[in-house]
């Protein structure tokens, strides 16, 4: 069940309505509720999916209550993280690395001369199984480190592990942020609901209108590279740019405005991360419920920055080798991450990696000179490794960069409906306008008009709807669903 599709309009009223229907009732009947319309919304894209969610939830649970017995010994308690990490790694090793592991362990002995056959397995991979899985992980290991103490209620920590809004593509939330909040009785707030709507809007807006619009365009000249001049492969790249922004931070802002209907606070995943100065700052803005999960469950663990250059130069390239492979079983990922890396080493080895920790311009309309020049560098450099997390493989990555660099990169732009382009060019430089006025907030519209006349504010608010149901008919699926 789509963000953006018929099927959740009906499905999301249904659920607020019962749901603050049982306000006066249990808190454990609300949960239930939500697991229940969690378990349906998941089903819908197959049934059998939820058998893998049930024994990963049940499995943590139970590994919960044996890590917060007091008198057990630090050996046992290590053998039930061990078990939890095992478990869900495994479970995800299995349905998302297992052929890809093979195909490579084949070509490996083939290149020795050596051939074996080793039969592939021919299944689905789940949607959402990398966000869950590293969900449940993380009360594991708060639960081991004492972070937080295991829940007994296994109807609130089921509700944790699904709960709909978030469950497909996150934000990968902390079990010590959100599983209290399950735990304690929510009152409708009609300024949270309001802003929750607001947020839906935007998000919306992003999928459906930049999104799903630069698909078209980027597909296009992704899937035909070979017949395009290197001003057009850029411009694909710039377009493939857009769209992932748009699609994950737009599920994001959905997610997040509709946990708000529901009471719950989830963390913020997007920072207007196009706006960064360097590549240390677009991480910290760029899915940041992962970013931080590695930092503080991977990166920090190994040593962090604390040792010396070494140290920080494998931490590094573990933690962005590793980011790259969570996103999919390709070489590509991999090399994603690790492009990213070599950004993002010089300014750690010369400590500048926090240099640019507050919003840039800050209290202005416009950026300095200097600011101007670092957020144009930093784009250009991670609209440049975006081509790798969008080629099919690294053959079609190198000969899709190797196309943009020669001559005909000054040539004017070529490809099928390059009128329609245009005009969506303009719709893009609009949206970055709104991102620049809201990048000091949560998101780009929370209070954009807030102090200006209501009919302005609302004539605003119609346009928005008037573009999202204009370019409705481009319905594509979030990106971030086969991760």
């Amino acid at each position: 069940m789509l963000f953006n599709s018929i099927d959740f309009a009906i499905f999301l009223p249904i659920v607020f309505i019962l749901y603050w229907l049982l306000k006066d009732k249990s808190l454990r009947i609300q949960n239930i509720l939500i697991v229940g319309a969690s378990y349906f919304f998941y089903g819908q894209w197959d049934y059998r999916f939820l058998g893998l969610i049930i024994f990963s939830t049940l499995t943590d649970y139970l590994i919960g209550l044996g890590l917060g017995k007091p008198q057990l010994k630090s050996a046992k308690r290590k053998a039930l993280l061990l078990t939890s990490i095992l478990v869900n790694l495994g479970i995800l090793g299995l349905f998302k690395y297992y052929n890809f592991f093979l195909e490579n362990i084949t070509t490996v002995f083939s290149f020795l001369g050596k051939e074996i056959q080793v039969g592939s397995l021919n299944i689905i991979l789940p949607v959402g199984i990398s966000f869950y899985t590293f969900q449940t992980l993380s009360y594991s290991i708060d639960v081991y480190q004492r972070k937080l103490k295991p829940t007994k209620d296994l109807i609130a920590f089921s509700a944790f592990v699904s709960f709909f809004p978030q469950l497909v593509a996150g934000p990968i939330e902390r079990a010590a942020h959100f599983l209290p909040q399950f735990h304690r009785r929510r009152k409708f707030n009609y300024y949270q609901a309001v802003d929750g709507l607001r947020q839906i809007l935007w998000g919306l807006f992003k999928k459906m209108v930049i999104a799903d619009n630069c698909a078209i365009y980027a597909n296009e000249i992704f899937n035909n590279s070979s017949n395009y001049s290197g001003s057009t492969l850029l411009l694909g790249a710039f377009f493939f740019t857009f769209q992932i922004y748009g699609d994950f931070s737009g599920y994001s802002d959905i997610a997040i405005g509709t946990a708000k209907l529901f009471g719950f606070d989830l963390m913020q995943n997007f920072a207007f991360p196009y706006f960064s100065r360097d590549v240390a700052e677009f991480w910290r803005r760029w899915h940041i419920s992962l970013s931080t999960w590695f930092r503080d469950y991977l990166y920090i663990p190994l040593g962090g920055s604390r040792g010396g250059s070494w140290m920080k130069v494998r931490n590094t390239f573990l933690i962005f080798l590793v980011s790259g492979f969570w996103h999919g079983a390709n070489w590509t990922f991999i090399v994603w991450g690790g492009i990213n890396a070599i950004y993002f080493l010089p300014l750690l080895l010369l400590k500048r990696n926090r240099h640019n920790l507050k919003v840039v311009a800050q209290g202005r309309y416009l950026p300095s000179g200097k600011e101007a020049l670092s957020i144009a560098v930093t784009f250009s450099l991670t609209m440049l490794a975006w081509i790798f997390f969008r080629a099919e493989n690294l053959n079609h990555a190198l000969s899709y960069l190797q196309g943009i660099f020669n001559s005909s990169l000054f040539s004017i732009p070529d490809f099928p409906n390059r009128r329609d382009a245009v005009f969506f060019l303009i719709l893009i430089v609009y949206f970055l306008l709104i991102e620049w006025l809201g990048r000091e907030n949560k998101y780009a519209i929370e209070k954009l008009f807030m102090k200006r006349n209501r009919i302005l504010r609302w004539i605003y608010y119609y346009s928005i709807i008037y573009m999202i149901v204009f370019f409705a008919g481009q319905e594509q699926d979030f990106i971030y669903f086969q991760f």
